[in-house]
């Protein structure tokens, strides 16, 4: 089981936890996440593929992050209500983290070690960089931005770690 499993979190709500217990052990899509992006929309297609793929071990984890232009300036109360009223979010998330320099979580720290389609590692490059981990937290695809949740090359690396 990876170290990632062991990254110590807290839930939206303010609770301890860790990435593990949040994934319960499943493939899971970690993406940092922000209200007022133009990249926001996302938001549906991530609860869409929640919905499709909850039932055969997926989650999504969400994790708010103001890095960005203060495009997540809310509360976390802020946050989960625009999240449910807006776009009926139902995968857990986190509390706010840093996901680039000095003060990103070692969560964010070992995430970004991996590389990329292209081979590029490194810092997160905006709100919504996706991050597909297996059941063991291994991670095994990374999505910038621009990639939307719904493509295919999400789609299909999603589906290779729900036939493992």
């Amino acid at each position: 089981m990876s170290d990632l499993l062991s990254s110590p979190v807290r839930t939206l709500q303010g609770d301890p936890t860790t990435l593990g217990e949040l994934t319960g052990g499943r493939p899971a899509l970690v993406v940092n996440v922000a209200s007022k992006c133009g990249l926001t929309p996302q938001y549906t297609q991530l609860e869409a593929l929640q919905q499709e793929y909850a039932d055969r071990g997926f989650t999504v984890v969400g994790v708010p992050c103001n890095q960005f232009a203060g495009q997540e300036p809310g509360t976390a109360a802020e946050i989960e209500e625009f999240c449910s009223a807006t776009y009926g979010v139902t995968f857990p998330m986190t509390d706010k983290l840093y996901v680039n320099g000095p003060d990103a979580d070692p969560l964010y720290r070992a995430l970004t070690a991996v590389p990329d389609a292209t081979g590029e590692a490194g810092p997160v490059a905006w709100n919504f960089e996706k991050f597909l981990l297996s059941a063991s937290g291994e991670v095994v695809g990374r999505f910038r931005p621009q990639t939307q949740p719904d493509s295919p090359e999400v789609r299909t690396a999603i589906e290779a770690q729900l036939t493992v």
